[in-house]
C-alpha cells in the first residue's frame, strides 16, 4: 500500500493503477565477430622516435634459462618491443608459426634440440633477423651458426646495452633489404620507408594497421618481383596460415584502398593471374 491507497502488484509485473506489464530486463549484447589474425588497430606509422615501442616490433626470445628469459622480457619490454617467449624448440616453432614476429633471440642449447636447427627452420621460409644468444664461444660454433642464417653471434654472459644496441643495428640493416638496398621507394605519388616504418601519399602519412604495413612491407622488400600468396602468407602471417588464401585477398583490397588513386583500378599493387601479387616499380 502506498501513500494514495494503492498496491504495487510485484508479483505480476504492474505498477500501482497500471495495466501494462513491466518491461523485460534488457537482453544481453550480442558479441562482436572475431578479428582475422593479427588484426590491429590503426597505428600512426610516422613517429621515428615511437618505432621500437610499435607494438608491430616482436622479438621472440628463444631461451630455457629462466633467469636469462626473464631479464631479456623484463629489458626488452622496458624499450617497447612486444616479447614472445620460448623455452625449446618446439614451442619456439609453434610460436613462429602463428605469431608475427620481427627479430629473434636463439640460445643453442634447447633441451629438446639445437638452436641451429631453429635457425635453418626459420631461414626455409623468412628472412626476419636471428641473433644467436650462446655460451658457446668457440669461433667453428660462431662459424657454424652464421652459416646457418643467423645475422649476429653475443656470447653469455652479455651486457645488456650491447645486446640492445645489436639489436637496433639488425634490424635497421633488415629494413634496407630491398632488391637494390634501399631503405626508400618512390613509386609515383607513393613514399615507402621501411627503415621509418612510413607511408607517404601525395606528401600526405597515411595510417595503416599492424596487417596492412607487413603486407606493404613484404612486398616492396621484393618490389618489381612477383610473389606467391603462400609466400606472403608465411611472411606476414607465418607457416600456419600459408594455405589461407581468403586472409590475403581481405588485406590486398584493404591496402588498395590507401594507396591506390583507384582501387578498382590498381596502378601499384597487382594481381598477376594464376601467380601471385607484385608492387611495381614504374606505374603507369
Amino acid at each position: 500500500m502506498d501513500g494514495t491507497g494503492r498496491r504495487a502488484d510485484a508479483a505480476h509485473g504492474r505498477m500501482p493503477g497500471s495495466r501494462l506489464p513491466m518491461p523485460p530486463p534488457p537482453s544481453a549484447p550480442v558479441p562482436p565477430d572475431p578479428p582475422l589474425p593479427d588484426i590491429d588497430r590503426a597505428t600512426d606509422t610516422r613517429s621515428a622516435e615511437l618505432r621500437a615501442a610499435d607494438p608491430r616490433t616482436a622479438v621472440l626470445v628463444v631461451e630455457d634459462d629462466a633467469s636469462i628469459q626473464s631479464l631479456l622480457g623484463t629489458t626488452l619490454e622496458a624499450e617497447g618491443y612486444q616479447v614472445l617467449c620460448a623455452t625449446d624448440l618446439r614451442s619456439a616453432r609453434a610460436l613462429a608459426s602463428h605469431r608475427r614476429f620481427d627479430l629473434a633471440l636463439v640460445d643453442l642449447g634447447l633441451p629438446d634440440g639445437d638452436g641451429l636447427d631453429l635457425i635453418r627452420w626459420l631461414r626455409g621460409w623468412s628472412q626476419r633477423p636471428v641473433l644467436v644468444l650462446s655460451a658457446r664461444g668457440q669461433e667453428a660454433q660462431k662459424v657454424a651458426a652464421l652459416d646457418a642464417g643467423a645475422d649476429d653471434y653475443v656470447a653469455k654472459p652479455f651486457g645488456v646495452a650491447e645486446l640492445h644496441a645489436r639489436l637496433r643495428v639488425a634490424l635497421r640493416h633488415a629494413a634496407r633489404s630491398t632488391p637494390d638496398g634501399r631503405s626508400r621507394l618512390h613509386l609515383g605519388t607513393l613514399l615507402i620507408d621501411l627503415q621509418e616504418r612510413s607511408l607517404q601519399r601525395d606528401g600526405t602519412a597515411v595510417r595503416l594497421t599492424a596487417t596492412q604495413w607487413r603486407l606493404l612491407e613484404a612486398l616492396a622488400r621484393q618490389a618489381g618481383r612477383v610473389l606467391t600468396p603462400a609466400a606472403l602468407l608465411r611472411e606476414v602471417w607465418g607457416p600456419a596460415h600459408a594455405e589461407q588464401g581468403h586472409y590475403l585477398r581481405i588485406y590486398v583490397r584493404q591496402l588498395r584502398q590507401k594507396i591506390e588513386p583507384d582501387p578498382a583500378h590498381p596502378v601499384y599493387l597487382l594481381n598477376e593471374p594464376g601467380v601471385g601479387y607484385r608492387l611495381v616499380t614504374d606505374p603507369a
